[in-house]
């Protein structure tokens, strides 16, 4: 079985957050990725901006990377609905990824309104079709769409073709769900997959839970995350967007080494899944 080896990769703006845009271009390009994934708005309020949306310098310098070393943008974040969002607010954003050729929209759910979650989530959709984007929720357990059960009633409930579930598999593992749940969700709820370990022991607390997801993931197969059993549970042709923040690595080891070892322990995790048909 070969699928592993012509499986897609991306390298996701998390795993190389010090690197703007063009770099993260170029460092996907070098580490020998398919893919890279952008992030055009910050997901905290500490984190850097970037001033890539509209007609800006940085955005022209990363059209211009993309070109240069045919790497795609596979996915933009951080979209966040809240009780308080207004979906037209983030058209700029959307205009831009569809300018960088991207295919999908992180979204993160902020809303204890289950309803209208999902009702602006097809609000969402509807504004990035004509831009050829997906909007895609991704569950994670502190956030107000804590786990894929929850996800998938959202997605079905805004009943839209061009929207989704992004799995990440901490988490999916911090959660608590199973890989039953997920193999019998509908195969056109997935995109592409988020990839990372952590280790086996979940926290307890809220703050570990946030910090090892954040800061501190480990690095596929080195964890005890059940990488296989998630990889099985969706289709096999899926591009995996490696996310994995270490910030104690990244003081020692250059976005670039940290790129193109994530890549190779991740061929062999994908190796070694399938290995056994």
């Amino acid at each position: 079985m070969t699928q592993h080896n012509t499986r897609a990769l991306s390298l996701s703006a998390l795993t190389a957050l010090e690197l703007t845009p063009p770099q993260m271009v170029e460092c996907a390009a070098q580490a020998r990725y398919d893919y890279v994934g952008l992030r055009l708005l910050p997901a905290t309020d500490h984190e850097v901006r970037h001033e890539i949306i509209g007609d800006t310098p940085l955005k022209r310098e990363t059209l211009a990377r993309l070109r240069d070393t045919g790497i795609k943008v596979l996915d933009i974040e951080i979209l966040r609905l809240k009780p308080d969002t207004h979906v037209t607010d983030y058209k700029a954003m959307l205009e831009t990824g569809a300018e960088l050729g991207a295919r999908y929209v992180l979204v993160a759910g902020n809303d204890p309104d289950e309803a209208r979650t999902a009702d602006r989530l097809a609000q969402l959709c509807d504004l990035a079709k004509p831009l050829g984007l997906s909007p895609s929720l991704e569950p994670m357990p502190w956030t107000d769409v804590k786990d894929i059960t929850q996800g998938a009633r959202i997605v079905k409930a805004a009943s839209r073709s061009n929207t989704g579930l992004i799995i990440d598999p901490i988490h999916f593992d911090r959660a608590g769900s199973s890989t039953e749940e997920l193999a019998a969700l509908p195969r056109e709820y997935f995109g592409y997959v988020q990839f990372c370990d952590a280790p086996a022991e979940r926290p307890t607390d809220l703050e570990t839970l946030l910090f090892q997801a954040r800061c501190e993931r480990m690095i596929p197969g080195e964890g005890g995350i059940d990488l296989a059993g998630i990889l099985r549970a969706l289709p096999a042709h899926l591009p995996l967007s490696i996310e994995v923040p270490t910030e104690q690595w990244a003081k020692t080891a250059p976005a670039l080494e940290r790129a193109r070892k994530l890549r190779e322990a991740t061929l062999a995790v994908l190796a070694q899944t399938y290995a056994a048909g």
